[in-house]
């Protein structure tokens, strides 16, 4: 009985432009009495101008050149089907001039957000009457109080998004790397459902 060739397809990668893609950057590969630089160097694809910024790499297609170049070999795949290719071409750095305007639009629309939320709550009164129960005086306005809580809301917001630039204070992925992470899932799975070539080819027959 032949002792079987494992591959675990990797879900999604990123790689520069190039010509070729071997089957060592899409997929891990073990086995006993194979030669592994040998298979992981087999060339799946080559790039052309069609394919544009993504490549769907299917399983069925690692299987199929394996069993033609080692018939006396079993495949056998783990994990996922697919591995969505993504192909990262030269970005050119955007104008400072236009970094500039987008961070003063985030900033308005981010200092409209907060003042709108704080006088939809009635913060200002919420604050004039906690002045009020504390001291027994009142106050239009306390600044002892509307001070820290400034700096409150913005220290929070830091710890909340766990950055200060490009600094973290932890490994824990915040709440935008989260939901950054599963829309590039969701974009990563309707891409090998929709572009992959070997499921449109059955889909032609």
């Amino acid at each position: 009985m032949s002792t079987p060739i494992y591959i675990r397809m990797r879900q999604s990668i990123r790689i520069p432009i190039k010509q070729e893609i071997r089957l060592y950057e899409v997929a891990k590969v073990t086995g006993t009495l194979i030669n592994r630089q040998t298979i992981e160097n087999i060339i799946l694809h080559r790039v052309t101008e069609e394919d544009k910024n993504i490549i769907v790499i299917d399983s069925y297609l690692i299987v199929d050149i394996l069993m033609n170049r080692f018939p006396e070999r079993e495949v056998e795949i783990l994990g996922s089907n697919q591995c969505v290719v993504h192909i990262e071409r030269k970005k050119k750095m955007p104008p400072l001039l236009v970094v500039g305007f987008i961070w003063l639009l985030l900033f308005v629309g981010a200092a409209m957000a907060i003042m709108n939320f704080h006088y939809d709550v009635a913060m200002e009164s919420v604050q004039q009457k906690l002045h009020y129960m504390l001291t027994g005086e009142e106050e239009k306005h306390p600044l002892w109080i509307q001070v820290p809580y400034s700096l409150g809301l913005g220290l929070g917001m830091i710890l909340f998004f766990n950055h200060w630039f490009s600094k973290k204070f932890n490994e824990e992925p915040n709440p935008m790397e989260i939901e950054v992470f599963k829309y590039q899932e969701d974009l990563d799975h309707y891409v090998a459902i929709h572009e992959n070539k070997v499921e449109q080819q059955d889909e032609d027959h």
